[in-house]
């Protein structure tokens, strides 16, 4: 009985394989703790880190912009939470609407 022929997957091609960095390589190069305007651009309003979609990083480049952000908050180059009334509405949102 002849043995059975092991199916080949293809490789994919070189576009499909890997995803491009949409944020230049001088960019993610030039995170730095030390710099808080340049991680700035990597911060929502309220303060938060955005996520590897919305800033176009590898995982890697991703990996070192938290930990150079939470090591700028450490050392209060940036702030953990956005300041009250900086671009957010300062009516608290509860369940219960005006009495």
């Amino acid at each position: 009985m002849p043995a059975p022929q092991k199916s080949r997957r293809r490789k994919p091609t070189a576009d499909a394989s890997r995803k491009r960095r949409s944020v230049h390589k001088d960019v993610a190069a030039a995170i730095d703790y030390r710099n808080p305007e340049s991680l700035r651009q990597f911060l929502t309003e309220r303060g938060k880190i955005k996520g590897r979609r919305m800033t176009g990083l590898s995982r890697r480049d991703q990996s070192l912009l938290a930990r150079a952000v939470k090591r700028s908050r450490e050392l209060a180059l940036l702030p953990y939470v956005a300041p009250p009334g900086s671009g957010e509405r300062s009516e608290r949102r509860g369940r219960g609407g005006p009495r």
